[in-house]
């Protein structure tokens, strides 16, 4: 059995990403592709994120950052917030209604997130219809962002930090680097 991959070629990951914005537009989905790949968190903590968390209402702005307890880890983590990610949060909260909580609300129960099955089955949608290699999943997000990240010269040691890792050896068998890179 074959691991999660992250999306190495740029062109695919731009196929990929706006798959919900142009192909089979759907905010929601587009903006739950475009906040993992821009955030690296898991998909645990992407899908209980809520809209205070990243919203101020009083100010009716968007927060600078987004502070998050990690599900798994337990780890507080601080994350920039950038315009990416403003962008497609702007397209999705003009469709929101006021009472929603969640960033990514079930269409079932609007006071519930979608699902981790929902999420996977939205980025595999994605991935198998923009012709994607079939090891893609929500994990792919997080790897895609670490990958491209290491490509464009982010340092070794702050990528263990974003992920949590003890050592160099455990981030770049994370991230799929091979030989050739």
């Amino acid at each position: 059995m074959s691991a999660t991959q992250p999306i190495r070629q740029i062109c695919q990951l731009t196929e990929f990403k706006n798959y919900y914005l142009k192909e089979r537009p759907n905010p929601r989905n587009y903006a739950m592709i475009v906040f993992g790949l821009n955030t690296a968190l898991r998909i645990s903590d992407i899908l209980k994120t809520t809209w205070d968390m990243v919203y101020d209402f009083d100010n009716e702005m968007y927060r600078p950052h987004l502070y998050v307890r990690e599900q798994k880890t337990g780890k507080e983590t601080m994350i920039a917030l950038n315009q990416s990610v403003i962008s497609a949060l702007d397209s999705l909260k003009s469709t929101n209604t006021a009472s929603e909580q969640y960033l990514f609300p079930s269409q079932k129960n609007r006071d519930m997130p979608i699902s981790r099955y929902q999420a996977f089955r939205i980025i595999k949608k994605a991935a198998t219809d923009t012709n994607l290699p079939e090891h893609i999943s929500c994990h792919s997000l997080r790897k895609t962002f670490g990958y491209h990240a290491w490509k464009n010269g982010t340092p070794p040691a702050l990528l263990m930090d974003i992920f949590n890792h003890s050592s160099y050896q455990i981030t770049k068998r994370y991230l799929c680097i091979e030989q050739d890179d």
